[in-house]
């Protein structure tokens, strides 16, 4: 139905002509760019900026090419920028939690507590290697489920490495153990990893129906990840260990920032069991912790918050606009109405099937736009709980397969380079394939029944 007349306007110079067009929706969604009909062009943008994410040319920050797709769907009128803007604030709450959790975080490195957890657990591995392995496994595990995958990557990957270094082993083993349980274990809990937030937004399961509806599937997950990973460095794991190593002292302000951590875990799991939004709670115990820990230290929090990865925040944000752009060309509602139609004919084949194309799909463009583009398709269409639980797990689990597959990855491959190791997407897609299906499968079928 066309309501009202149509509203043109035609720039035009020696590249390019933009063609736009009020429509009864009450945005602007027709442009030309060299022939180029409107939705391809968003498409393309979509793309380059996702490519531009993921490569880091010259190293450029994956901020700035989210930042540039966002901002060149306003600049072509692609996106109405009221429209982008509404798209930038829907994720508030992702943003507060975020910011909290990137506090609690670098105030337990700052303060040493990743290095005596890594430190602990060499001094109780008693000299085995496939102890101390199945230890590291276990405080990734808990360090990503109570502060996020993200957490695993960036604060407690370096202290593994250098606790392996004092133990005298060949540190990859232990690192491919941060690496793979920061996602493994990223959906036992709502807080576990910001995708989670991102899929479900305002929408999300209270604590009783998550983990009644992923706490199987996790711990499969979990297992099977770990069982995987055992067997494929296995050779790796055979020759003794240093038992000489020295246990850091934890200070006062150590010991505040492990009982903040804990406690905001608490407090979240409350938030959780009561339905409530999780990310101002999140930046109230991280602001809170780090101004107590401040004053008792009497020193102003320059050099924590020089050290947080704020850049985080608008490639988040950019991502956001992006989504919305690729949501006005009608491809979600297209993709959503196919899943809905599929689910109600065969449901949990039709979940078992999204859930692995989800993942798939995830180590193309990173997980995070694919957890936005899945969890906006969802939304519109009201997806069986079982799609929606396999999204999920697909969106969290899936980039186990690749170094580009998520954020955490990206960031724990950054996090060993600075260490001198390094792993090239080759080899970590030749481990991944191995260690992900497995889990993949298991977490599908328990999530799904």
């Amino acid at each position: 139905m066309n309501i009202g007349a149509p509203a043109r306007e035609h720039i035009e110079s020696a590249h390019f002509t933009v063609v736009t067009r009020r429509t009864d929706r009450g945005y602007v969604d027709a442009l030309s760019c060299l022939g180029m009909p409107s939705h391809w062009l968003i498409w393309a943008i979509a793309a380059a900026s996702l490519t531009g994410v993921i490569a880091r040319p010259k190293g450029t920050s994956e901020a700035m090419w989210a930042c540039i797709g966002a901002l060149a769907l306003v600049v072509f009128a692609l996106l109405p920028a009221s429209e982008a803007l509404a798209a930038v604030l829907s994720g508030t709450d992702v943003y507060l939690f975020l910011i909290g959790m990137m506090l609690l975080a670098e105030l337990a490195r700052e303060e040493g507590l990743f290095d005596w957890l890594a430190a602990y657990a060499v001094r109780h591995a008693g000299g085995s290697a496939s102890r101390l392995f199945l230890l590291i496994y276990c405080v990734g595990a808990l360090v990503t489920i109570f502060l996020s995958n993200d957490a695993t990557a960036v604060v407690l990957t370096p202290a593994v490495y250098a606790a392996a270094k004092r133990a005298k082993a060949a540190p990859l083993p232990y690192l491919f153990a941060c690496a793979f349980i920061a996602n493994a274990a990223s959906f036992v809990l709502p807080i576990s990893n910001p995708a989670n937030l991102v899929v479900f937004g305002s929408r999300i399961p209270g604590l009783r129906a998550w983990l009644g509806q992923f706490g199987a599937s996790a711990a499969a997950s979990i297992l099977l990840t770990y069982i995987a990973l055992r067997v494929t460095q296995r050779a790796h794991l055979k020759e003794p260990l240093s038992r000489t190593v020295a246990l850091p002292v934890l200070g006062t302000a150590g010991r505040i920032a492990a009982a903040a951590i804990a406690l905001t875990a608490i407090l979240l799991l409350a938030c959780s069991g009561l339905s409530l939004q999780l990310g101002l709670p999140t930046f109230l115990a991280g602001f809170c912790t780090c101004l107590l820990i401040s004053l008792i230290k009497r020193s102003a929090p320059t050099l924590l918050l020089a050290h947080i990865s704020w850049s985080i925040l608008p490639l988040v944000a950019g991502l956001f606009v992006l989504v919305k752009g690729v949501e006005n060309t009608g491809a979600l509602t297209a993709f959503s109405g196919l899943v809905s139609a599929q689910a109600a004919a065969s449901p949990l084949t039709t979940a078992f099937g999204t859930g692995i194309l989800v993942a798939l799909a995830g180590n193309l463009v990173n997980n995070l736009p694919m957890g936005l583009f899945a969890g906006a398709a969802g939304a519109a269409a009201h997806w069986p709980t079982a799609v929606k639980a396999a999204v999920l797990v697909g969106v969290d689990l899936g980039p186990n397969l690749s170094v580009t597959g998520s954020l955490a990855t990206l960031l724990w491959l950054i996090a060993i380079r600075r260490e001198g190791e390094n792993v090239s997407a080759w080899r970590f897609l030749a481990l991944g394939a191995i260690v992900m299906p497995p889990a993949l499968f298991g977490a599908l079928a328990l999530a799904t029944h």
